[in-house]
């Protein structure tokens, strides 16, 4: 069984960067494909970004140009760089790790003042 934690959340300004990490804990991630998700108030969950196993990223229209996602297999984490962020980032944020099963973390609460 995979366990996820994310953390690196907060409460930051406009314009601000802030780098989420997930720890995977249960087995290795180089199993599996990985991505971030979130959730606004009111909103359905939606596609942030995903790396799969060989490192191919694939980002929302949305964080084109300001997020990265990337992985460290020796370390089984997975991270966001969140940069030049926005009001509209405001959401909790989940990790995923995803092929032939699928584990999502608890998430972890972003929130961006104007």
């Amino acid at each position: 069984q995979v366990q996820l934690v994310e953390s690196g959340g907060g409460l930051v300004q406009a314009g601000d960067s802030l780098r989420l990490s997930c720890a995977a804990s249960g087995s290795t991630i180089s199993f599996y494909h990985a991505g971030w998700y979130r959730q606004a108030p009111g909103k359905q969950r939606e596609l942030v970004a995903t790396i799969t196993i060989g490192g191919s990223t694939n980002y929302a229209d949305s964080v084109k140009g300001r997020f990265t996602i990337s992985r460290d297999n020796a370390k089984s984490m997975v991270y966001l760089q969140m940069n030049s962020l926005k009001p509209e980032d405001t959401a909790v944020y989940f990790c995923r790790l995803f092929r032939t099963y699928d584990y999502w973390g608890q998430g972890t609460q972003v929130t961006v003042s104007s």
